[in-house]
């Protein structure tokens, strides 16, 4: 696929072919066996990329990163222990030359804004063909930023994410299941703390509670 710029900086692939003087070095994270499997067997068949590894969770593929320092990391949003957006923003700052492709199944605006200013490269969906995938590691590992096409004319409109960091965080494991204790014991804060954090995500958020908190920022791709 080749690129073209429909808005600012914001990519949507077509197809063309690049000129390649060496294989580009592939690292894939998936926390699904079968479709990480997929993956890797999709792009090995392309004479053009080398499939380097490919990791169930995010501090498996961080490591293979430091190690191999690959031109591009093609990674999903949700995995064990270093999510996708996590494992994109530990790259960029530790390893800025590899690019980063977000492949996911969340066709949510909320989701593609944190993952670009996270640092990502590009954002594919996953119900895309499958040519677009080996077409847009070539893209990102030139420089191109790629943004699926049905998501790319959503970008601008879509409401910016008011939780901090640590709100992020712990919203999401209170609407897990998580009680204050818990939190509090894993993350060496004060319970009074840990409720005040939730006090500041909930009123940010106009949720009456913290499960109907974390069910709004979901939704709209914040957690």
């Amino acid at each position: 696929m080749g690129f073209r710029i429909v808005d600012v900086d914001v990519l949507v692939p077509q197809r063309y072919f690049y000129p390649l003087t060496q294989k580009i070095r592939v690292v894939l994270a998936e926390d699904q066996s079968m479709l990480r499997g997929a993956l890797a067997a999709l792009l090995s068949i392309e004479s053009d990329i080398e499939v380097l590894g490919s990791f169930s969770d995010g501090e498996q593929a961080l490591q293979a990163v430091g190690k191999h320092r690959p031109e591009v990391l093609v990674t999903d949003i949700e995995m064990p222990k270093l999510s996708g957006l996590e494992l994109t923003a530990r790259v960029k700052e530790l390893y800025p030359d590899t690019r980063v492709l977000i492949l996911t199944t969340f066709a949510r605006p909320g989701y593609l804004r944190r993952a670009l200013e996270a640092g990502a490269s590009a954002y594919l969906l996953k119900d895309r063909p499958s040519e677009e995938l080996a077409d847009a590691v070539r893209g990102v590992s030139r420089g191109a930023r790629i943004v699926d096409p049905q998501l790319a004319s959503q970008i601008w409109s879509t409401e910016k994410d008011p939780l901090t960091d640590r709100e992020r965080l712990i919203l999401r494991r209170a609407g897990d299941g998580e009680t204050t204790a818990e939190l509090a014991s894993s993350l060496r804060l004060t319970e009074g703390t840990v409720r005040n954090y939730l006090s500041e995500a909930i009123s940010k958020l106009g949720a009456s509670n913290r499960i109907e908190a974390a069910r709004i920022a979901r939704n709209k791709g914040w957690l």
